[in-house]
């Protein structure tokens, strides 16, 4: 059965933790024949014992990012647009996002946010109070994590969508 959207595509998401990344995908997801594919929730599942710090982080991601990407590749081939929230922080994370997009030839928007950090962190400190985030984030884990963001620069070849705070 053929889904209904015919505005199928790849969303992707930049943007420090506590940006508004998985709150946005939420809402796209929302249209017919869209898909969530959460890092968040598949680390949580998979590796939660294993999660300790950034490298272990680094790790299990790395490693879900293997089992993922084809799986990724076959939704898109079947139509379905694919809301992949997962942090597309770094230009190598981004790398392995454009070689999604290559593979796949879907249309995509890479949804980039323009957030304080004092915003994203008292952002972080809510969702985990109030239990709608698997994972605690220290001031300093935060900090290490912002220290290694960087914006996509228009060479990257993405097509981007801005988006602040109050958005």
């Amino acid at each position: 059965m053929e889904p209904e959207n015919n505005d199928v595509r790849l969303h992707l998401f930049c943007g420090k933790a506590g940006s508004g990344k998985s709150t946005l995908a939420r809402e796209i997801v929302k249209a017919p024949g869209a898909v969530l594919i959460s890092e968040d929730f598949w680390l949580n599942a998979l590796f939660k014992e294993e999660l300790q710090d950034v490298q272990d982080y680094l790790r299990c991601a790395a490693k879900l990012r293997t089992v993922m990407q084809p799986h990724i590749l076959e939704l898109l081939g079947a139509g379905m647009t694919v809301v992949l929230d997962y942090p597309a922080n770094t230009p190598e994370m981004r790398g392995w996002m454009r070689n999604l997009v290559a593979a796949s030839d879907a249309p995509h928007v890479m949804h980039v946010f323009d957030v304080s950090d004092e915003t994203c962190f008292a952002r972080v400190q809510a969702r985990y109070a109030a239990g709608k985030h698997p994972f605690a984030l220290t001031e300093a884990q935060f900090a290490q994590l912002a220290q290694h963001f960087v914006p996509p620069a228009s060479e990257e070849g993405f097509t981007v969508m801005h988006h602040s705070a109050a958005s």
